[in-house]
């Protein structure tokens, strides 16, 4: 009987089979996937038959190396550092090394044999002869892992970049020769700047905290300071903030030396370039790196220098497990390999402060009258200060700040920095001065435009209809404004000059020297051409002021000079207004270009409270009965301190007295969330590493006895209050 016979013949079958039956026709007929060979009993390797494999498994408990067999076949390519395929699954917690999936590892060593007691799978496929994970790699990858009391392979996913094979396929070459001793350009404005400089150029390795004076040539300095550690045949890495911030030392250093001393590692390159630019470095090829947060773990060949530029921005700070600082991966690098280091910033933070209280670096400063000469001219206003002019008025601002535009435009751009982007992002009811709350999820509304109804930040729905939920009322005040507003009010008050925007969504790199108002958002301003701004005003100071945050001030005082430092000098007629209580101490450290002062006055506070940096401080997070349970099987250092556990602040209070009318909306609308605690776990100084591994091994125990909900757990939490 032919086929279409029996398919003639076949009874009806229902929907379900029929479909049943196609996908299974498909499945079929679809070309199985190529699955790399598992070498089950081939001949291993003659000398060193045993592979220990760190597993790419992030998982605390897993935190350990596997052995495997090494074929015969594989055995030149299976070498420490290469990555390879393995089996790992359920038979490796059963005590057996067959079945299982596949799953990439790095081989760390050969071995002659294994402490394992069965039998050894084999390595089913190494991915590239090419030697990622090199040992000094390794153990700072395993310094780095300790530290934040996290796993070694979660560290090892930051340092090593995913493998793109092309690149891989260019030969190395030999490094280039190590150039001349740089001169000291920028670094002769300070008393120490030069002997820094030949001290690196004659191999030694100084430790400094440079606080960079104000104006452009910062970058020019850092790069001089690489430059000098190459002249001594040692590598150098600098670590920037942004991409902005990398590809300014990046020219600057090759304006310097020219092409092929250094490369530059940043998310902009895309992945392919990026790693093979950081082939080149692993390889010897090139001893000078320039680069983002990923690059603190460059595997520079005869590191000599370890540098990073403003280590209080927040980019510093990795936020993939167990979210290392940049500072800390460097400061490691420095102690461990006896390294020269360099922290650079306009600003001052307290860990810097600390490193020069305690001896380990040195300042590197200019002195007063230097700073004096560098720094514009810092005028201060309160928010009361009201201004008689009218367009002083239609611009929101005092009179000294708008006298200041209307004079600083005849020479040049003006920068406005605005804490917050946006139209109007902060609303309140005009009546009872309540925040104005969406009525689906609570969250904060703002407007987003003079013309568009009102919307919610959280689930961005629409409120055109929005009403009081305490009062009833339907007339709503502006509590802050946003860099669009701020714009539009400004183009207002000086309509014949051009305005610019810089921010997340757009951010500009640098404007040209020419009458114009540049409104930004903190870190998104951009260079002006020739000697820089004319002024900067910096308006709504109680925002950065007022956040309930420990490092607040410091936070505040660092976004100012930042912007202040691209102002030219006071001798060319630069000039900074801030809108803030004088009184304060980071204004007060503004107005004398003091941000050492201010640190170390900062660090003598935290030191009295016992805040870090002065102490080491832990976070453990998750559901009130994880916390407790962990914080009860913990065995923390005997000088342990918890603080807590108290449940997780809220982004804003759920319900508030309010109109009889509005109480059963509120009830409908509001969402249960699930309760989350936070505890502090606070050391002194020198047990911050028996704490990390007191919470390591806890987190440990916890996921191999899946005893209950996991925890989350944080060193160094930027936020404690």
């Amino acid at each position: 009987m032919s086929s279409d016979d029996e398919r003639n013949e076949r009874p009806a079958a229902e929907p379900p089979e029929q479909l049943a039956l196609l996908r299974e026709t498909v499945r079929k007929r679809k070309p199985p996937k190529a699955r790399p060979r598992t070498w089950r009993n081939a001949e291993t390797a003659a000398e060193l038959p045993v592979a220990r494999v760190l597993v790419d498994k992030g998982l605390v408990h897993l935190d350990r190396y596997f052995d495997y067999a090494v074929p015969a076949a594989m055995d030149a390519d299976a070498q420490p550092g290469v990555r390879v395929r393995v089996r790992f699954g359920a038979g490796e917690r059963e005590g057996r090394r067959e079945g299982g999936g596949l799953i990439n590892g790095f081989v760390v060593e050969r071995a002659a044999e294994s402490d394992f007691p069965g039998a050894l799978a084999p390595i089913a496929q190494v991915l590239s002869p090419e030697r990622v994970l090199t040992p000094d790699l390794l153990e700072l990858c395993r310094a780095v892992a300790d530290r934040y009391a996290g796993s070694l392979a979660d560290v090892v996913q930051l340092a090593v970049p995913p493998r793109m094979a092309r690149a891989e396929k260019a030969a190395p070459t030999p490094p280039p020769a190590p150039p001349e001793a740089p001169a000291p350009g920028g670094w002769a404005r300070y008393p120490k700047g030069a002997g820094f400089l030949r001290a690196l150029a004659d191999g030694a390795a100084p430790r400094a905290v440079w606080t960079a004076l104000p104006g452009p040539g910062w970058p020019d300095e850092l790069a001089r300071a690489m430059a000098a550690a190459l002249a001594s045949g040692r590598g150098a890495l600098a670590v920037l903030p942004d991409g902005r911030a990398a590809a300014r030392v990046d020219a600057a250093l090759s304006a310097l030396l020219g092409p092929g001393h250094h490369v530059l590692l940043t998310a902009d390159a895309g992945p392919e370039a990026r790693y093979r630019r950081w082939l080149a470095v692993n390889r010897g090829s090139v001893r000078a790196v320039v680069g983002t947060r990923a690059a603190m773990f460059a595997p520079v060949r005869d590191l000599g220098l370890v540098a990073i530029w403003d280590d209080g921005e927040s980019a510093h700070s990795d936020d993939r497990a167990p979210q290392p600082h940049a500072r800390e991966v460097l400061l490691l690098r420095a102690a461990h390999g006896g390294t020269a280091f360099l922290l650079g910033a306009h600003a001052c933070t307290v860990e810097a402060a600390q490193l020069v209280d305690s001896g380990w670096a040195r300042p590197l400063a200019a002195d007063r009258e230097t700073v004096r000469a560098a720094a514009p001219l810092v005028r201060t206003v309160g928010d009361g200060d009201e201004s008689r002019d009218a367009g002083a008025r239609s611009a929101r601002l005092p009179s000294v700040a708008w006298r200041t535009v209307r004079d600083a435009l005849e020479l040049g751009p003006v920068l406005v920095q605005v804490p917050r982007r946006g139209y109007v992002p902060r609303l309140a009811c005009e009546h009872c001065r309540a925040p104005a709350r969406c009525v689906h999820c609570h969250g904060p509304l703002e407007a987003v435009a003079a013309d568009e109804p009102l919307r919610c930040t959280w689930c961005a729905v629409p409120e055109p209809g929005w009403r009081c939920l305490d009062c009833g009322g339907a007339r709503l005040r502006a509590r802050a404004f946003g860099t669009r507003r701020t714009a539009e009010e400004l183009g207002r008050a000086f309509p014949a000059v051009p305005v610019r925007t810089s921010g997340r969504d757009h951010i500009l790199d640098t404007v040209p020297d020419g009458p114009a108002l540049v409104v930004s958002t903190p870190g998104a301003e951009p260079l002006a051409a020739g000697p820089g701004y004319a002024a900067a005003l910096l308006l709504d100071g109680w925002a950065l002021l007022g956040r309930p945050d420990l490092r607040a001030d410091e936070e505040a005082l660092r976004r100012w000079l930042a912007a202040a430092a691209l102002v030219r000098g006071q001798r060319e007629g630069g000039s900074v207004v801030v809108m803030a209580e004088p009184s304060l101490r980071p204004v007060q450290a503004l107005l004398r270009w003091d941000p050492t002062g201010h640190a170390v006055r900062e660090l003598a506070d935290r030191a009295e409270l016992g805040f870090p940096p002065v102490s080491r401080m832990a976070a453990v997070s998750g559901p009130p009965e994880a916390v407790a349970g962990f914080l009860s099987q913990a065995e923390l250092p005997p000088e342990a301190e918890v603080l807590g556990p108290v449940p997780v602040r809220a982004p804003f209070s759920g319900r508030s007295a309010g109109a009889p009318g509005t109480a059963r909306i509120r009830e409908a609308r509001d969402v249960p969330e699930e309760r989350r605690d936070r505890a502090l776990v606070r050391v002194p100084t020198g047990r911050g590493a028996a704490l990390a591994a007191a919470l390591r091994e806890a987190q440990s125990r916890r996921l191999a006895r899946r005893d209950g909900p996991a925890v989350h757990l944080r060193v160094d939490p930027p936020d404690i209050g």
